[in-house]
């Protein structure tokens, strides 16, 4: 869990501050390299100025970035280029440097993890809890991961243990172990000396959790309930019972939505037993959700991880070889399907003019079936009660959009070239494409699905690469068999 230090400057304008960041950087790399030159200038002249004003650059910058919030400095060591990034991070104070990893982006994270002695990873990990720490452990080398082990107390070495037995999208890898918890014989008065007594709550804390002394599941008191009600009140009577809980195997994706749906700020995880195991809250949940919907975009875009900014040329270039190979072979499997019309584009040239309309135009609407598709996966919308009407509607409105635009083109394909066949072909092509794209777009990623596979991730270059060689084949087949006729 990520605390927010009392004494943190929250940054309204972050492209401002990067700019100020960076100014100051340049202006410390001009000085350094000035102060060389007038120290063998002095040599020389036997003289030496020790009233240089460059010393006051480096005080400036910890006095900026000694205060930020770690997520602020984190996009601010994004931003900068390795050597800058660099210099700032080695002028951040050690126990603030666990916080900014976990709120950094993979890459820039193990750029950062890649450039720390042992002895710096074991300080920056000192003040992080188990959870955050399990996050981490995964950059970090395996010496270095039995250090931390060893640091640690039993009880907390469970506790990390625990943390990395789950897969990465279960409720149980993101679960925050930092719970505050009652008993139900208590009375209101007591616990509101006990909560003072604390350094402090966790963060987004809005209720306690109630459990016994075998620390057995009994309900949740909201803190609002402390305050209105009278200080002789025992805890069991403003116990609530039936609330929302959760086990470490739910899959996050779909918790997402159930914080969505009923506003929720934090929820108690139990095992089997209904033992508590620690909280889901709000905030990771945002996380997750920010950090899906970045892989969801770098997926769509062909990338197969993060990417540093400032990374190689080759580590980059290797980061996007995947997807340019498949699109390769998709595009020689489609120049393949109309090399097998040559003849038929010889005697009529106009139809490699009219070929790209009809694949773009199925494209895209294959991609508006697939984005509906693809939301309502993600929402637990889908179930077989109403798969078969969702494949009757979408196959419905591309016939529809198929007669209507169809119609259309042919016409503009008729007017354009005066072949009253030509302007058939165009249209019963853009028909069948349509038709065919929406079958596509819907069996893709409802297959990827049921493989256990992100129906996003993958579902946009396979359905281009059918949509085209398939849009192909049917408006050249039937130029084909006109023509024949």
């Amino acid at each position: 869990m990520t605390e927010t230090s009392n004494n943190s400057h929250f940054i309204e304008n972050m492209e401002e501050y990067i700019h100020q960041i960076k100014s100051l950087l340049e202006n410390m790399a001009y000085s350094s390299n000035s102060a060389t030159q007038q120290e063998l200038a002095s040599q020389v002249h036997g003289t030496m100025d020790s009233a240089s004003g460059h010393q006051r650059h480096p005080s400036e910058l910890r006095h900026k970035i000694d205060r930020l919030h770690p997520s602020d400095l984190a996009c601010i060591l994004e931003a900068l280029p390795p050597p800058q990034r660099k210099f700032v991070w080695e002028s951040i104070k050690p126990e603030n440097k666990g916080k900014i990893m976990i709120a950094a982006s993979g890459a820039i994270r193990e750029s950062l993890i890649g450039g720390m002695s042992r002895d710096a990873l074991l300080d920056a990990v000192e003040q992080l809890d188990s959870n955050d720490i399990a996050d981490l452990l995964a950059n970090f080398p395996q010496p270095v991961i039995r250090d931390i082990f060893k640091s640690r107390t039993i009880e907390e070495r469970e506790k990390l243990r625990t943390a990395m037995s789950f897969t990465a999208d279960t409720v149980g890898a993101l679960m925050d172990f930092d719970v505050v918890t009652i008993r139900k014989d208590a009375t209101v008065e007591s616990v509101l000396r006990y909560l003072r007594r604390l350094d402090g709550l966790p963060d987004l804390t809005d209720q306690l959790f109630v459990v016994d002394r075998d620390h057995n599941f009994k309900g949740v008191l909201p803190l609002n309930m402390l305050l209105v009600n009278e200080p002789e009140i025992k805890i069991s009577s403003l116990i609530i019972f039936d609330g929302i809980t959760l086990h470490p195997d739910d899959k996050t994706r779909q918790i997402a939505h159930i914080f969505e749906r009923y506003g929720l700020v934090s929820v108690p995880v139990l095992d089997e037993d209904k033992k508590l195991l620690g909280r889901l809250s709000v905030q990771t949940i945002e996380h997750y959700i920010r950090a899906k919907a970045e892989r969801n975009l770098l997926g769509l875009s062909g990338l197969i991880e993060e990417e540093d900014l400032y990374a190689s040329i080759w580590k980059s270039a290797k980061n996007r070889w995947l997807w340019i190979s498949l699109n390769l072979c998709f595009a020689f499997f489609a120049s393949r399907v109309i090399g097998g019309f040559e003849d038929t584009i010889e005697k009529f040239v106009a139809l490699a003019a009219l070929m790209p309309i009809i694949a773009i135009v199925a494209a895209n609407s294959g991609n508006q079936t697939a984005a509906i598709l693809g939301r309502s996966l993600a929402l637990g919308q889908i179930n077989e009660g109403n798969i078969r009407r969702l494949f009757i509607k979408e196959l419905s409105m591309s016939l529809l959009n198929g007669i209507v635009w169809g119609a259309i083109a042919g016409s503009f394909a008729y007017l354009l070239y005066k072949r009253e066949y030509l302007g058939l072909v165009t249209a019963a092509a853009m028909l069948l494409s349509l038709l065919l794209g929406a079958l596509a777009a819907l069996l893709i990623p409802l297959t990827l699905h049921k493989l256990g596979r992100d129906p996003i991730i993958g579902s946009s270059v396979l359905l281009a690469a059918f949509t085209t060689s398939a849009s192909f084949f049917i408006f050249l087949g039937l130029a084909t068999i006109f023509q024949v006729n």
